[in-house]
């Protein structure tokens, strides 16, 4: 199991409509962004995701926090080119604060966590 923030800003935020669909992925195609197709099909079940959004130097807004729910991968449903289902588990936003780093990932549209204290932000809000 491993923790990934994930980017819902597709010139608007579509954070709302991952919550509703049930789902997270990425709005370009494998085209324009091969290696995020492939980042989201390498996500497994049991993954917990949460949606994220950093601006520059600001601290992180999670927006909802959920886990992968199964083995399929969404192709083409007009929100993402390429997706995962999710069950969420929290739907309360919060902010964590910017953590001290010297080399960051928060820009990406998706990301590894590895940060222990935004592990431990995120893991005290799904007990």
């Amino acid at each position: 199991m491993a923790i990934y923030g994930v980017g819902a800003y597709y010139d608007k935020d579509v954070s709302g409509d991952f919550i509703s669909q049930n789902l997270v992925g990425v709005g370009w195609d494998d085209k324009d962004a091969p290696e995020l197709k492939e980042y989201f099909t390498s996500l497994k079940t049991g993954d917990i995701v949460y949606i994220k959004a950093t601006f520059g130097q600001n601290d992180i807004t999670v927006k909802a926090i959920g886990v992968i729910k199964d083995n399929i991968i969404i192709q083409n449903n007009g929100l993402v080119s390429t997706g995962r289902n999710v069950k969420w588990i929290s739907t309360d936003k919060f902010i964590i604060a910017r953590p001290k780093e010297k080399n960051n990932v928060r820009a990406n549209t998706v990301y590894e966590e590895f940060h222990p204290e935004v592990l431990d932000q995120i893991i005290s809000r799904i007990n």
